[in-house]
């Protein structure tokens, strides 16, 4: 089981605050030292932007240029949802203006916020990385809502609150909207946290994302089921995925409303 400590509730928020998002890739590579949790974001900027790096997602505002690229971004896990007193920021590649602007902390629900600047024309590289000593972040008291949130809820039944669980799968799909709006889906991760919030993530046509977060209410042996919302908040309703016990994704379906608006998805596993 993949232990990928990711902070899920805040995904929720995210689309107001996002031009760009994409969640990083897990780091093949074995030169990172036993202990260290290590993030090295790797981006193509044209102008300015502001870089939010949460848990194993990037966040990206643009304030002007074009939207940036990711540039082959790896974690060897994800940022900690967590006080880090030790983390470290070191820029490995620029052109030009680049820092550290927020501390991953409470307010912003851990995570790190960077600004690049690049005056020149066209894109230009930038790297910088994120450490920590994951000893010492697991030695630390959780959030203190984090911990009322799981003291106060009712298990869900046959579901091990204290673990964390990823789910992915390569498959096909499709969202259709009202019958008639229909965008087709391909690969898909579901991330649970420890809280039981949940994140259904699908890659979608040209790139793009089509995300769902919500709090999973019940496992049944390989079948589990959500209540999820949509990205921007409107669609609500019943998710029903089935895994395996390799954590794989077997299939997903959906039915959301808002009263007015009406979406059915349908996703397996190929």
């Amino acid at each position: 089981m993949r232990t990928w400590v990711i902070a899920l509730a805040v995904l929720v928020a995210i689309p107001a605050w996002a031009d760009t998002q994409f969640r990083i890739r897990q780091m093949t590579r074995d030169d990172v030292p036993r202990g260290k949790g290590q993030c090295d974001i790797r981006l193509q900027v044209d102008n300015e932007i502001d870089v939010m790096v949460r848990g194993d997602m990037v966040v990206v505002r643009t304030l002007a240029g074009q939207e940036p690229r990711d540039d082959g971004s790896e974690c060897n896990a994800p940022l900690p949802h967590r006080d880090m007193p030790d983390l470290m920021f070191e820029v490995k590649d620029s052109r030009n203006e680049i820092r550290l602007i927020e501390n991953p902390n409470r307010r912003n629900d851990f995570a790190a916020v960077v600004h690049i600047r690049d005056s020149a024309g066209g894109f230009g590289r930038y790297h910088f990385r994120l450490s920590w000593n994951m000893d010492q972040v697991s030695n630390l008291r959780p959030p203190d809502d984090r911990r009322d949130y799981d003291r106060d809820r009712p298990p869900a039944s046959g579901f091990v609150w204290n673990n964390v669980i990823n789910f992915h799968g390569q498959g096909r799909g499709a969202a259709v909207f009202n019958g008639a709006d229909s965008r087709r889906l391909q690969d898909v991760n579901v991330d649970i946290d420890r809280g039981g919030k949940i994140v259904v993530s699908f890659r979608a046509e040209r790139g793009r994302t089509i995300l769902f977060s919500g709090v999973l209410m019940d496992r049944d042996a390989g079948r589990l089921k959500a209540s999820v919302v949509s990205e921007d908040g409107r669609l609500r309703g019943p998710m029903f995925i089935s895994v395996d016990e390799r954590q794989n994704v077997n299939s997903i379906t959906l039915e959301a409303t808002d009263g007015r608006d009406r979406m059915r998805l349908n996703w397996d596993r190929r």
